[in-house]
This record gives C-alpha cells, sequence and structure tokens, in this order.
C-alpha cells in the first residue's frame, strides 16, 4: 500500500525544524556576544562550554581601570608608561575627608622603589603585563638565556634586570618571565627549591636555644640565614625570590 507525504506537514515541519535551528544560532550568538563582552571587560577566560582552550599563560589582556580600594599587593599597575608592582600597602582613615592610602611600588623597568600616597578613590591603569613560564638554559656574557616552555623559542635576558637572582639560577630551572612591551621586565624565581649547605658554623653542643640562628653557604653559591641546628652537608628547601630558609629536607 503505497502513501504520499502530505505537502503541508512537509512544509509545517520545515518551518518548525528551521524555527528550532533559528533559536538556537540566535542563543548560541548571545552566549558568543556575552562571553566576548566579559573578555573585554575583565579579561575572563573562557568557559569549556564555548570549546576555547584557556591560555596556559597569565596575561592581561587589556588595560583595566582600578581604584584604591582594588590595590593589592602584587599587582602591577602602569604609571608615567612603566609598569609598578605593589609591594605593601596602606590605609589611614582620617577623623574628617577621605581615606588616604600609601602605596610602595617597585618600578619593573628601573628596579628602584617608590612612595606614593593617594586620595581614596583615585584611579589607576594596570599595567600590559604577561607572563610566561621558561626554562633556564645558559649564560653568556652579560646576558641569560632561558627557552619558552611554550613555543620553545630562545630569548635572552639582561643581567642588570635580575642580577639579584643570578646566584639562585642554574641549569634547567623552570622560571617565569614577566614581559611588558614585548620585553623582559623580570624574572620569577620558584617559591621553593632545594640546596645543599656546603658550608656553615658547627653547632656547639648545647646550644638548644630557640631563635639560634647562623650565616650558611649554599652549593649555589648564596649566603642565608639558616637555624643553629643544621650542619655542612645538609639538604634544605629555601625560598629563592626571598633568599629565606624554609624546612630541612
Amino acid at each position: 500500500h503505497h502513501t504520499t507525504s502530505n505537502p503541508t506537514h512537509q512544509a509545517k515541519h520545515y518551518i518548525l525544524s528551521s524555527s528550532s535551528r533559528y533559536k538556537s544560532n540566535i542563543i548560541t550568538m548571545k552566549s558568543v556576544l556575552a562571553f566576548l563582552f566579559l573578555t573585554a571587560v575583565k579579561g575572563f577566560v573562557a568557559p569549556p562550554s564555548f570549546g576555547v582552550v584557556a591560555p596556559k599563560y597569565s596575561t592581561t589582556p587589556l588595560h583595566v581601570t582600578i581604584d584604591t580600594s582594588d590595590i593589592k599587593n602584587g599587582i602591577t599597575i602602569e604609571l608615567n608608561g612603566e609598569p609598578h608592582k605593589v609591594i605593601n600597602f596602606s590605609v589611614m582613615k582620617q577623623a574628617r575627608g577621605a581615606a588616604k592610602t600609601t602605596i610602595k611600588f617597585k618600578n619593573l623597568m628601573k628596579g628602584n622603589t617608590i612612595e606614593n600616597t593617594y586620595r581614596s578613590g583615585e584611579k589607576f591603569q594596570t599595567a600590559l603585563v604577561e607572563r610566561k613560564a621558561a626554562q633556564f638554559t645558559y649564560t653568556d656574557g652579560d646576558s641569560f638565556y632561558f627557552m619558552d616552555s611554550e613555543t620553545f623559542e630562545e630569548c635572552f635576558v639582561q643581567k642588570s634586570i635580575a642580577e639579584d637572582k643570578e646566584k639562585w639560577i642554574s641549569d634547567g630551572m623552570e622560571v617565569t618571565l614577566v614581559w611588558f612591551n614585548e620585553q623582559v621586565i623580570d624574572v620569577n624565581l620558584p617559591n621553593a627549591m632545594v640546596y645543599e649547605i656546603v658550608e656553615t658554623d658547627p653547632n656547639v653542643k648545647g646550644n638548644s636555644a630557640q631563635g639560634h640562628t647562623k650565616p650558611a653557604t649554599l652549593d649555589c653559591g648564596a649566603v642565608i640565614t639558616v637555624p643553629g641546628y643544621l650542619a655542612t652537608g645538609e639538604k634544605i628547601k629555601v625560598d629563592p625570590e626571598k633568599g629565606e630558609f624554609l624546612s630541612r629536607v
């Protein structure tokens, strides 16, 4: 028995399915536009539902305007065209008038520190800095050479940018390079590394006083302050960024 499909029914089905596809496309477009707006305003990372891979590197894609209430330690803002990192800050409330915020900055291009006081609500522009993982490869003359962990491209950094960190940098060390205007302005070391004590005063017998410390030379050449109970040959965990003893290994 042969049946013919009803043309009117086919037309209705086509209109309904087209309508569903149209609505679906509208919803998708709205989602994409909302995401692009959030990305532009806040620098949000795309949620997985959009099929966009989140960047491995921590970047600030756009200048963002902030005020004194947004200031936090470690944030980088632009002053006079140069990136300045907030080292610390304090808020002083006054009996009359608005509170004042005193901020200590480190100029990431020149290395000097400055301290400024601002009225409550004063605005700043965040600096366009980008942080990339890299591996130290070798030293040549006045430069350190690193390999980008993502692209494997080699780049060099003037020793003057990280001269206070030279003694900590060792072969193959994973670091974070801070870029500003396509130029490396800072080298961030890992938070913890293991080193061996190669020279330190012997622990005086009976000296178990809490807080007793002494200098110790590490295998990387750096000299730091360690607890008095440690001896030559022991391995310790150190924060190379601060040059501070963390724990015995």
